[in-house]
């Protein structure tokens, strides 16, 4: 059995509102029957049957896309490495404040 939902003016005026949108009149009420055909499907789907269905969560048929993390020696260390930055403060570089 399908219900139809029906989204009524306070509903669209309400959604508005929470969006901070001004919506003039025409606008309320293509918006009151767009929301409510999508409301619709949304029934719709949720009537549907799944059971004995597996939830798919990709579908590119990949295993596994990473590789474990691993350490590498690189011959350096980190305070060699602060020698290149033209300041430094407790080991860490230093930068201009970027955000006011």
């Amino acid at each position: 059995m399908l219900i139809m939902a029906k989204l009524k003016r306070d509903d669209i005026l309400k959604l508005a509102q929470l969006a901070r949108l001004d919506l003039d009149e025409d606008e309320i009420t293509e918006f009151t029957s767009e929301l409510s055909a999508i409301l619709g499907y949304v029934e719709q789907l949720q009537n549907a049957d799944t059971t004995g269905l597996k939830p798919t969560n990709q579908v590119t048929g990949l295993l596994s896309v990473t590789r474990d993390d691993e350490m590498r020696d690189y011959g350096y260390e980190p305070k060699d490495l602060l020698k290149n930055v033209p300041t430094v403060k407790d080991d860490l570089i230093k930068v201009k404040r970027i955000i006011g």
